[in-house]
């Protein structure tokens, strides 16, 4: 693949291992928790005090009780779930805690930049980073599994960098006094026996990074054979549809997973009156079926994968902050592609050109059409900002 040469910020001394949502991914989460001796940074979207959540939190107080510094950063608009005296055990735990923008409290109120991150880090050594948010919905629980979705665990030398990153925006989130922290991280931090190239792509479009976006852009201009997207609410804007469509015209056969339940009913419709331009453009398309789809992850001709909180729609582009991980490596590549088959086989509904023609009649047409002006519109006024910031 062209493009793991031309695009450049890899770290090469790292291990990878991936990891699907649910009872896997809380239960590496807390074992990261409790495995760290000095620092964890924890920035998460969704933060909801329910079992999920008290089952972190708790492992949080552990480890503030035995000396580690914990930070602790969450959105102020998704985890207003998190009450008033769940704040002050938080804090009376010694858990250093702050909201990220909180609605009414932002220096600048602009509703739709919310931060997206869902990132913990132990030490500055071990990570993981994904899509899956602190709540119920993403665990496997007695009478329900979880969401789809997937993260990535890391160990090496980008973690130092995701712990940088990090601190930075603990220290700039908040309002009023606040007390920054500026830990020297140690050599050791930066060492591993991996070799797997591993870099961070930010989307902040107020801040001017646009990395994730270019990121799939680069890859879909560069990818050869196959390409692998699973996205929740996947709405592609004008320039990333241009990325599609000149893949497919070149022989790259392209797979997009998209959600058949959505907890947003009018974002799938608006998903749907996509469809059209999908199938007239070769890219096959399929619908997972088995429960709600909120998995943000894909590959490229075996080889580059890219993990993380980014969604192929306007608001991840425009508005939120996302962190994504882009992985160069075969292995990890192979894995993940061989994961997304088994979905496809095992748990979608192929759609095509033929069936997706007689199966909606005109009201059906119409009412996709609408919805997808409707998101559109109100990503626009979520997202109106009048100027980007330095």
């Amino acid at each position: 693949m062209k493009a793991k040469n031309a695009l450049g910020g890899f770290t090469f001394h790292n291990r990878v291992k991936l990891i699907r949502g649910g009872k896997n991914y809380f239960e590496s989460l807390i074992d990261l928790i409790r495995s760290a001796e000095h620092s964890i940074h924890l920035q998460m979207y969704i933060f909801d005090d329910d079992e999920t959540g008290r089952s972190v939190l708790n492992a949080l107080t552990d480890a503030s009780a035995k000396g580690v510094s914990v930070f602790m950063l969450v959105d102020g608009y998704a985890s207003q779930g998190l009450s008033r005296n769940c704040i002050a055990e938080i804090k009376l735990a010694g858990i250093k805690f702050r909201w990220f923008e909180p609605l009414l409290r932002a220096n600048h109120f602009y509703f739709g930049r919310r931060l997206h991150h869902k990132v913990i880090i132990a030490d500055a050594s071990r990570a993981m980073v994904g899509g899956i948010n602190i709540s119920n919905r993403y665990n496997d629980m007695p009478q329900e599994t979880a969401w789809l979705d997937w993260a990535v665990f890391v160990e090496g030398e980008i973690c130092g960098k995701l712990f940088l990153i990090c601190q930075d925006l603990w220290n700039k989130a908040g309002w009023g006094r606040k007390k920054s922290v500026r830990y020297q991280l140690k050599p050791e931090h930066y060492l591993s026996e991996g070799s797997c190239k591993v870099r961070i792509r930010r989307e902040d479009w107020v801040r001017r990074r646009t990395e994730i976006s270019h990121s799939y852009i680069e890859l879909l201009s560069s990818a050869e054979k196959e390409v692998y997207l699973m996205s929740s609410y996947f709405l592609p804007g004008r320039v990333m549809r241009k990325s599609l469509a000149r893949a497919a015209a070149r022989g790259v056969k392209i797979h997009v997973i998209a959600a058949g339940k959505s907890d947003i009913v009018m974002a799938k419709n608006a998903e749907r009156y996509l469809y059209r331009w999908l199938l007239r453009n070769r890219i096959s398309l399929y619908e997972y079926q088995a429960n709600i789809l909120h998995g943000k992850i894909s590959c490229f001709d075996s080889e580059f994968t890219t993990i993380g909180s980014y969604n192929i729609n306007f608001l991840s582009a425009y508005a939120s902050i996302e962190l994504n991980l882009d992985i160069n490596n075969s292995l990890f590549s192979f894995t993940v592609e061989q994961e997304l088959k088994k979905i496809i086989e095992n748990d979608c509904k192929a759609i095509t050109e033929k069936e997706w023609s007689k199966q909606y009649n005109l009201f059906e047409l119409f009412l996709q059409r609408s919805s997808y002006d409707i998101i559109r519109l109100i990503f626009f006024l979520f997202t109106f900002y009048f100027k980007q910031r330095r």
